[in-house]
């Protein structure tokens, strides 16, 4: 099917992107290893691929079995992390989002994007009838969204606390949420924003300075905006067919971190803006069909969670993208299937492998 045939030229396309990206600075930090983070990547998504289709094989509705074990077991990993956490590297000192295990590392807010997903698309099931009340329709949900938030944001990590903010309110409002509560929710957002963008300093430490750097194309050429400036430069310097597979220039340690959230700049300078556009037609085929998935489901839990996994990679995606053009600041979203990380793949594939299923085993509506 056209979903399933998307996620696959997603993975494959990120996984040699990723080799492409990243062989540099794997060369540099890991003692000629250039193969570093390609290797590891490629084994979650070997793993990813077999947890997709065992998933897809099986009756979503086993998540329901297993729905608050998963509630209870995600927030004790949100907690542990608080106290037991690694760094990734010299610059990851003030963020607490990585558990140890072994030689891997385990990002619990990875997990806590699907458990937010399951935990709505249940409560708004159980109570589609009273969504209209301001106590079932926004107090109650709303409470669910900022405890997640309050958890992940406590990680010392603002990028997936918006991005868990953006997909419960998207369920919300799928969910019969008035609109009336949005567009006040939207003024104040909006207010929010315009004055924090106006004082930077608001946010603590590096968020206002991201902030600044954004604002203020001068701001630190050497520090902050480096990363931003040399992604433009890889941008521009792609043209209509791109500079040639492996042949990028920016990723010899220009952008530092090439295979994380800026990979997408190194796949517009390699493929240009033709391959980039047919990847960004992937994305929205993805999108496409999902949402088509949940249109055509009776079983309201089951739509719900399709369109909080599509939200989620849809949302993300976006804003990947915003932020490697500077048309947003900088907020450390990855690109999902491009950028590395083996939490985020395994549990990518595994919303994936639900999708499928639901397409599968869910009563579908006749059209």
């Amino acid at each position: 099917m056209p979903f399933f045939a998307a996620v696959l030229a997603l993975l494959t396309i990120g996984l040699i992107m990723l080799f492409s990206a990243s062989y540099p600075s794997a060369y540099q930090k890991y003692d000629g290893d250039s193969y570093y983070f390609f290797k590891r990547q490629l084994i979650f998504a070997v793993l990813g691929v077999i947890v997709m289709i065992v998933m897809s094989k099986m009756n979503y509705k086993v998540i329901k079995v297993f729905e608050k074990p998963l509630i209870v077991i995600t927030v004790l990993l949100l907690i542990l992390v608080l106290f037991y956490h690694t760094q990734l590297d010299d610059r990851s000192e003030d963020f607490k989002r990585w558990i140890p295990l072994g030689p891997f590392t385990l990002q619990p807010s990875d997990i806590a994007k699907f458990t937010l997903v399951v935990t709505l698309a249940s409560y708004i099931s159980k109570n589609r009838k009273y969504m209209q009340r301001v106590t079932y329709g926004f107090l109650f949900p709303g409470l669910i969204i900022l405890g997640f938030c309050a958890l992940i944001y406590a990680e010392n990590h603002l990028s997936c606390t918006i991005l868990m903010f953006l997909i419960g309110i998207t369920l919300m409002f799928c969910g019969g949420t008035r609109w009336q509560w949005f567009l006040a929710g939207i003024c104040i957002v909006s207010v929010l924003a315009f004055v924090i963008i106006q004082n930077p300093d608001i946010l603590p430490g590096y968020q206002g300075d991201r902030i600044r750097a954004w604002t203020d194309k001068t701001f630190e050429p050497l520090g902050l905006r480096w990363q931003t400036n040399n992604s433009l430069y890889a941008i521009g310097s792609g043209g209509f067919f791109g500079v040639g597979l492996g042949n990028s220039k920016q990723k010899y340690l220009y952008v530092s971190e090439p295979q994380n959230d800026f990979i997408f700049s190194i796949v517009c300078e390699e493929l240009g803006f033709f391959g980039a556009a047919v990847i960004i037609g992937l994305f929205v085929l993805l999108f496409v069909r999902g949402i088509k998935i949940a249109q055509r489901c009776e079983d309201k839990y089951a739509a719900l969670i399709v369109i909080g996994i599509v939200a989620q990679v849809a949302i993300q995606t976006i804003f990947n993208i915003l932020v490697v053009t500077d048309t947003f600041p900088n907020t450390g979203i990855a690109l999902p299937f491009f950028s590395y990380g083996g939490t985020a793949l395994l549990m990518l594939c595994f919303e994936m492998g639900v999708v499928l299923s639901i397409s599968r085993y869910v009563n579908i509506k006749k059209v």
